[in-house]
């Protein structure tokens, strides 16, 4: 067997990738380990500031990277377009989209219409038009590989968070068709789906999510990061279809 380090990064040294809500938790934490195995990576998310320290944490880690970015909200066309036109003028085009981009969400009686609209535009709509984008020009080159970030919501369905089990629910059925409709055309289509990950979607400070960390009841968005390169991985011949990653005592 090749070396670890050869086998981990000989699908992602100086492949184009690009990572939707790259600039915090499990994004950011993707960003950081696959621009230290090569990737030329395109990450952003909606908040500029989160961006900017998103962008400068990743050049001050890695000064010789290829990086891209800016900020820019997956529910606004302008700004999907925006983003594709840096890929296809400045990357020269993808070979890897992580559609990563979802904000967390109450039950159906702590919402607003406007508020379950826009998750639902940026958990389902966002991952559809990304995939799109990226279907359609990894297609001509018959090749890519789309990892969806989904969740273990979609399966506890847990009463108190009803529009976001929707969303990832919705994330789950589109995952598993999108296979089927791009791997004939030699596109790898993954779905990952994390239990509690410490993320500012989760309840609690940072120091009571770092309690639940060392009580082995919530991940790091690093063991997700970790994950996504172990798809990416694999050769040709294998496809990782689902994986489900959750902290040793989340008995879901």
């Amino acid at each position: 067997m090749k070396q670890l380090t050869d086998y981990f990064g000989q699908n992602i040294k100086g492949k184009r990738i690009v990572i939707t809500g790259g600039t915090t938790g499990i994004g950011k934490a993707t960003a950081e380990v696959l621009t230290a195995l090569g990737g030329h990576v395109l990450i952003f998310g909606r908040d500029p500031g989160d961006f900017e320290t998103a962008i400068d944490d990743l050049k001050k880690q890695f000064p010789e990277a290829v990086l891209y970015g800016t900020p820019a909200d997956v529910t606004k066309k302008e700004d999907i377009d925006k983003i594709m036109k840096i890929v296809d003028d400045e990357m020269g085009g993808i070979d890897i989209l992580i559609n990563n981009a979802a904000l967390g969400a109450p039950g159906v009686t702590k919402c607003t219409y406007e508020d379950f609209k826009y998750i639902v535009d940026a958990n389902v709509m966002g991952y559809i038009a990304f995939c799109q984008e990226a279907a359609s020009r990894m297609s001509v080159q018959k090749s890519g590989h789309i990892i969806n970030i989904g969740s273990m919501s979609a399966e506890s369905r847990e009463g108190k968070s009803t529009v976001y089990v929707a969303t990832k629910s919705a994330v789950r059925g589109f995952t598993t068709s999108l296979r089927k409709e791009l791997n004939p055309m030699g596109i790898k289509v993954s779905l990952i789906e994390p239990g509690a990950v410490t993320s500012e979607m989760q309840p609690g400070t940072k120091e009571e999510q770092h309690e639940k960390i060392e009580k082995l009841e919530m991940l790091e968005a690093e063991d997700i990061a970790m994950s996504i390169v172990f798809c990416l991985s694999q050769p040709k011949r294998c496809d990782i279809v689902t994986m489900q990653i959750r902290p040793h005592l989340q008995l879901i």
